[in-house]
């Protein structure tokens, strides 16, 4: 399954392609539009990690999954077909565009893809900018969800009671892994049983890097055939995991949308600290 694309100049060209700019700052939630109205790729549609892909009011974690019918009117508004070529970018090597990416696989539109260059990489590659905002003809497109590659928190307590059924990766820095520092939840730790992989080792320079020593590492932990599920704090680091695995020809994937900070939201869970879970990253 192709997932990342090195955009051509005739693809930057290409009035059929639907382009979707992702970018965004966790420190300062509203840099990504501001960027945004500064330039974009000419006809490419602005979405926000928490005001789109996001439904900040609900619980399940710190960055909780809009409803289906808030993702159908963004689909809608942002004039996309079930067959159209979408490809979606950030600032590149960033979780953003995976994460606008993932939820549209989770919504069935199977033509859709991660720019390997960010925004200033077509730009230099010579993509069109414009400043206005477009305003694309809403369609009544009905997704397809697909549930097999979302995880809930249930089924995570599944994997953590029957080891040796699944393997549960931890997307974050091995420090947060490991309970020795967290600086966003209450509660420091990971999942039981889970072993970690930082996502942040798949980019460099920019750009994710799927023939690199990293992906090789990724790929070679989930090789053995069993299910894999990836969770990072919020569910916005696992989204590079997800598509890199996917990358890299894993068939059966599922991304845990809450991910650590819905799995301690209300007490119930049992967490771990240390290398409990060996793995990678560390």
């Amino acid at each position: 399954m192709s997932v990342f694309k090195q955009v051509t100049k005739e693809q930057l060209a290409d009035p059929k392609i639907r382009w979707i700019d992702a970018r965004f700052s966790l420190q300062d939630p509203e840099a990504g539009r501001r960027q945004y109205d500064e330039g974009h790729i000419r006809g490419a549609v602005h979405w926000d990690l928490e005001k789109d892909l996001s439904d900040m009011t609900a619980k399940g974690g710190r960055h909780p999954l809009p409803s289906r019918d808030r993702l159908t009117a963004l689909f809608r508004k942002s004039g996309l077909r079930p067959d159209d070529e979408i490809i979606v970018y950030d600032d590149g090597g960033e979780p953003f565009a995976a994460r606008a990416w993932w939820i549209l696989q989770y919504a069935g539109f199977r033509n859709a893809f991660i720019s390997l260059e960010g925004f200033g990489g077509l730009e230099k590659l010579g993509g069109d900018i414009e400043q206005a905002a477009p305003a694309p003809a809403p369609t009544s497109v009905e997704p397809e969800w697909n549930e097999s590659i979302l995880a809930h928190k249930e089924d995570v307590a599944d994997l953590t009671e029957r080891p040796g059924e699944g393997l549960l990766l931890d997307a974050r820095a091995a420090e947060r892994y490991r309970g020795e520092v967290e600086p966003l939840d209450r509660v420091a730790g990971h999942i039981p049983g889970a072993k970690n992989f930082d996502w942040s080792q798949l980019a460099s320079d920019g750009t994710f890097d799927r023939d690199g020593e990293a992906a090789g590492r990724l790929a070679e932990m989930a090789g053995s055939g069993e299910p894999v599920t990836v969770y990072c704090g919020s569910g916005v680091t696992a989204a590079p995991l997800f598509a890199m695995l996917k990358e890299k020809g894993i068939r059966d994937v599922r991304l845990y949308a809450g991910s650590y900070s819905d799995w301690i939201e209300d007490g119930d869970r049992e967490v771990e600290t240390g290398n409990t879970g060996s793995g990678d990253g560390l």
